[in-house]
């Protein structure tokens, strides 16, 4: 996710968060591993050997899962360069080590020897700022500081949470008997019985309402409204909802999204993609050779490249812009449509199931609003929508954009 540095909140109060999270996030890598299911998005692109796309980067997980299906080209574009440092990370490491080292490194979060191959095999690969990043915090992927899936804002997150289970300890032992769960009904047996009375109450209600707790998970403040505008319970009564169901709705074997931040690690069996042995073998061979990253807004990327975009993942981005940035988000609208491709189709997500921005975004003067030049696919959406693992936001969108006759 992209966010501004400068926007100008319509209250005190929406000042001061803001302020809040641009001290935070502009001295921080946000993200450590993706929040966005890659496997519906890959139904909904369907990628062939032709396209260009171009992916909002986050943590490059997602990157490297798209990359996996054989698109001509990835354009990866941040406006936090942290991001970008750390796909980088995992680009020098996938052409420069074995499976077994990158996936301590990335499928532990630990690799006791870690400064080492990093001075070795992979700080020569990487740009001025990511070895500048990552030369200061080669000690995150230590067992030491508990590894990498507890570092970042995301991971402090996921540590204060370890800590509040460690606090608990019946609480700890249901979540671990739900991760290892292996039936729908034996994981809602154990949710019902051992983790909702235990988990939801004053005190977490309290510590998911607090925009400081929002800050350190990537939310800024405008998210955080839509969600409280449309759910009675606010975005902890979302956040509830959401939790529920992914563990009483989806298997989770093979959700590594919510299984990493709790274990601190992934597993061979429970993991993203790109680490697992054949397809680390795919990328190494040639496939990541066709990721090229840019540190920027989506916008500068779209002017300076002479590439014609065919699948756009923009994530969740345009709710902040449309409350605060319209202008610009209504120029990134006119460059997408400058550069797209024939037959291009975009995928987002947002806090809101419908969001009312796309009538308000007009790309260029005198021409129709943005919704009037996307043909939307509500019904795959939906679809889609139930099988996502990670299942934190409340509208997933898939549009074509409408090529003018």
């Amino acid at each position: 996710m992209e966010v501004p540095l400068d926007i100008s909140p319509h209250t005190l109060r929406d000042r001061i968060d803001q302020k809040v999270f641009n001290a935070i996030y502009t001295r921080s890598l946000v993200y450590n591993a993706c929040w966005e299911d890659p496997a519906v998005d890959r139904i909904a692109l369907k990628i062939n050997p032709e396209d260009i796309m171009l992916v909002i980067t986050s943590a490059g997980c997602n990157v490297l899962d798209y990359a996996l299906a054989g698109p001509k080209r990835i354009l990866t574009v941040d406006a936090n360069p942290r991001q970008t440092a750390l796909l980088e990370l995992k680009i020098a490491g996938i052409r420069h080590l074995e499976f077994a080292d990158f996936f301590k490194i990335f499928g532990d979060g630990i690799h006791p020897n870690f400064s080492d191959i990093y001075r070795e095999k992979i700080r020569a690969d990487l740009s001025p700022f990511a070895r500048h990043f990552w030369d200061e915090r080669a000690h995150w992927f230590s067992d030491a500081k508990g590894g990498f899936y507890f570092q970042g804002l995301s991971g402090t997150v996921a540590k204060v949470f370890r800590t509040y289970l460690r606090l608990n300890p019946k609480l700890a032992s249901g979540v671990s008997e739900i991760l290892a769960a292996r039936t729908l009904d034996e994981q809602r047996h154990i949710y019902e019985n051992k983790i909702q009375s235990l988990l939801w109450g004053p005190a977490m209600n309290w510590a998911l309402s607090r925009q400081f707790t929002m800050n350190f998970l990537g939310v800024p403040f405008p998210q955080r409204k839509e969600v409280q505008a449309q759910h009675a319970n606010g975005i902890a009564g979302f956040i509830r909802e959401s939790v529920e169901y992914v563990f009483l709705q989806l298997p989770v074997a093979t959700n590594y999204f919510w299984s990493v931040y709790i274990h601190g690690h992934y597993t061979p069996d429970c993991c993203p993609e790109y680490l697992k042995p054949d397809n680390f073998e795919a990328l190494k061979n040639g496939l990541v050779d066709n990721i090229e990253f840019h540190t920027c807004t989506v916008t500068e990327l779209l002017k300076e490249t002479k590439y014609k975009i065919s699948k756009f993942v923009l994530l969740d981005h345009m709710d902040w812009m449309s409350s605060y940035y319209p202008d610009a988000l209504a120029e990134e609208w006119s460059a997408i449509i400058d550069r797209a491709g024939p037959n291009t189709r975009i995928i987002f997500r947002s806090a809101h199931a419908t969001p009312s921005y796309l009538d308000n975004v007009i790309p260029n003067p005198g021409e129709p609003p943005l919704h009037d030049r996307l043909r939307f696919h509500p019904e795959l959406a939906e679809e889609l929508q139930t099988k996502d693992r990670v299942h934190t936001y409340a509208g997933f969108h898939i549009a074509d954009l409408i090529t003018p006759q």
